[in-house]
């Protein structure tokens, strides 16, 4: 067998399980990576399980997210996490240093290594040939402790890319095509595997910013091969020593099939308010623009930023239109600065941040009332900038400085008759600072992990019972997602360590007396219908409603990680039979379930659940594993229970 080179790093990292799409495997994890807003509770999760030190190769905690410290609430818990990560084995990077998927790729990122993150960009790693997967806290937690990752086998899904990418065409309008074929859920349960003869045309941060965006079609992940592009970029980083050579085989066997022209694409853009609501530039512009955005989670690389700026450089923008600019990393910003363009970008009136995800996950740079907003950001949910009803379109560096300039949607290419097109190619040597990177202790060193008042124990939770009353407190419809279950922004994120506190935001956008609806109902339910739970890991949209009584999601479908997600902290993840069953389920309604841990113990797929008096069939389709947990009522349960007996131990077994 021709083998892809998906296949070959899950056969190389496999624990548990055969690489047959849709059945649950276990792959060993070689990297795990953390951030502020979803690494803080992964941390006392960890301690929660009392494990004691950290087994992967390596770990990073990453503050990225929650930099502004308007109370003490975000300073505290960067104190929890610097003194945590020395503790337990685990490299701290400062705030003000950068974004995690960034920083990762410049200073640990390795060809052929697994990686797991509390972050669902975490597959931008794919600009070095790393199989980088996004997934809850929980799970991230597991994986420092030693334990593999479970998920199921995904199917591959070959995408040949031919040709070179045009002028004034970059590698966002790649990944935009990808969405503008596949939307939002078309690569459920598939890992894209990039090859063909285009590949080498694209750099080591194209590959990042295709990587990372990956996520919104619903992928698993995405890979490059590692080749002479990869050498380069490590080179330039001083750390060309982890370059190894990785492809997939000549005739390699794929699940799926596509192809991608790169000559073909044209500047692309996604209009409000979903990242697979694609169309051409030339399709929406004119458009009067208010804000615009480079940088944050993705495209703030240093050629991303350079290109910005030389399309600016002696120019300032639009009279009324406001730009920011937010670095990958304070490497970025140096290298930047060095080479001409932090000065070109402040002579044109940009606003240079400092390095950090800031407006991506709604913590300021909010977009006034009715405006647009312009951003290179990889999501624009409904009301993620911090505005009620936004209008924010995502789009490539060269689209949203030809806007900046002009102050209306134009397509970059308009711009040649006024200049020629920038190609920023990478420094051959990068200047490095790892100033703000701290090692841990060494192992076996106490260091004291402080907390302040507003780090809360994880909260106990009960096992299932056996029968279940659970009220529908609220139906939502398709695409629901995590940023619509548990918003973010500068108001929730510093609350991601109190569950208690937290939970009062619980969907707070769609429907703000949630909380109130929850309180002294006891068990409840809540209805959803295709692709609940798209979006960011935050395990917080599982955790937080289990903590408000929510035993039960229903919907049509789920996404990957949300699933997981209620999984691990004992909420049934039931699936309709028969989409035409959500129509006939109203708010208020009492779902009853009787037998269920009889159901779920004997591998029962058909869950018949009561409304009034008829009965609809559900599916459960979880794993031996999930299920051991939702009896448990979660998986932080069934450790320590397995703990007590003396039965628990890293799963680190052999693949069958």
């Amino acid at each position: 067998m021709k083998k892809s080179l998906t296949r070959k790093i899950l056969e190389n990292h496999l624990k548990e399980g055969s690489l047959v799409p849709g059945k649950e495997i276990a792959i060993q994890i070689d990297h795990a990576l953390l951030q502020d807003a979803t690494g803080t509770l992964a941390m006392l999760e960890f301690e929660a399980m009392d494990f004691k030190r950290v087994k992967t190769e390596l770990a990073a905690q990453y503050v990225d997210h929650n930099l502004l410290q308007t109370d003490y609430k975000n300073a505290d818990d960067h104190k929890y996490l610097q003194t945590a990560c020395s503790r337990y084995g685990i490299v701290f990077s400062a705030p003000g240093n950068g974004v995690s998927h960034q920083l990762h790729m410049e200073r640990f990122g390795a060809p052929g290594k697994t990686m797991l993150g509390a972050d669902s960009h975490t597959p931008g790693a794919a600009g070095l040939s790393m199989l980088a997967i996004g997934a809850g806290g929980l799970d991230v937690a597991l994986s420092l402790a030693g334990n593999p990752y479970y998920f199921p086998c995904p199917k591959v899904l070959g995408v040949r890319l031919t040709g070179k990418l045009r002028d004034w065409v970059s590698a966002k309008d790649v990944i935009l095509e990808m969405l503008r074929r596949y939307d939002v859920d078309g690569c459920f349960g598939k890992i894209i595997e990039y090859y063909g003869p285009g590949v080498p045309t694209l750099s080591a941060t194209d590959r990042e910013t295709i990587g990372n965006m990956g996520t919104e079609t619903g992928a698993t992940s995405s890979i490059f091969p590692s080749d002479e592009r990869t050498r380069e970029y490590l080179s330039a980083q001083g750390r060309e020593d982890v370059y190894t050579p990785l492809a997939a085989d000549d005739d390699a066997e794929y699940d799926e099939l596509a192809e991608i022209d790169l000559s073909a694409v044209e500047p692309l853009i996604a209009c409000p308010s979903s990242p697979g609501n694609v169309k051409t530039v030339r399709e929406v512009a004119g458009k009067r623009v208010d804000q615009v955005i480079v940088g944050s989670s993705v495209n703030s690389s240093y050629r991303d930023l350079m290109v910005a700026a030389e399309i600016l450089k002696g120019k300032h923008i639009h009279t009324g239109l406001a730009m920011h600019v937010n670095p990958g990393s304070r490497q970025v910003v140096e290298n930047v600065f060095k080479d001409g363009g932090g000065l070109a970008l402040l002579q044109a009136g940009a606003i240079i941040k400092e390095p950090g995800c800031l407006g991506c996950i709604g913590i300021g740079q909010a977009p006034g009332t009715g405006q647009v907003s312009l951003r290179t950001f990889p999501r624009n949910f409904p009301g993620r900038s911090g505005t009620v009803d936004d209008n924010v379109y995502l789009c490539s560096p060269e689209t949203a400085a030809a806007a900046a300039l002009k102050g209306v949607i134009t397509d970059p290419r308009d711009l040649s008759v006024e200049m020629p097109y920038p190609r920023i190619a990478d420094p051959k040597k990068y200047l490095i600072d790892e100033k703000s990177i701290y090692l841990p202790a060494p192992e076996g060193t106490e260091t004291e992990v402080i907390r302040g008042p507003n780090i809360k124990p994880f909260p106990n939770f009960d096992e299932l019972p056996n029968s279940i009353s659970a009220a529908v407190v609220l139906k939502v419809g398709d695409n629901i997602s995590t940023d619509g279950i548990m918003p973010a922004g500068n108001e929730v994120l510093p609350l991601r360590s109190n569950i208690e506190a937290i939970s009062r935001y619980v969907f707070y956008k769609i429907a703000p007396d949630f909380y109130k609806r929850c309180e002294g109902r006891g068990t409840l339910a809540v209805v959803g219908g295709a692709n609940y739970g798209q979006g960011s890991s935050r395990e917080h949209a599982a955790l937080a409603p289990r903590y408000l009584g929510v035993r039960i999601k229903l919907a049509e479908s789920f996404a990957r990680i949300h699933k997981a997600n209620l999984c691990n902290f004992g909420v049934l993840p039931l699936e309709f039979n028969d989409p035409a069953d959500y129509d006939a389920i109203k708010e208020g309604d009492v779902l009853m379930i009787s037998e269920i841990r009889d159901r779920i113990a004997r591998g029962d797929v058909e869950i018949p659940v009561w409304v009034k008096d008829h009965a609809i069939i559900t599916k459960l389709n979880v794993s031996k594993r999930e299920r051991e947990h939702l009896l448990a009522g979660g998986t932080i349960n069934h450790i320590k229970g397995a703990r007590t007996a003396g039965l628990y131990k890293p799963r680190t077994t052999t693949a069958s």
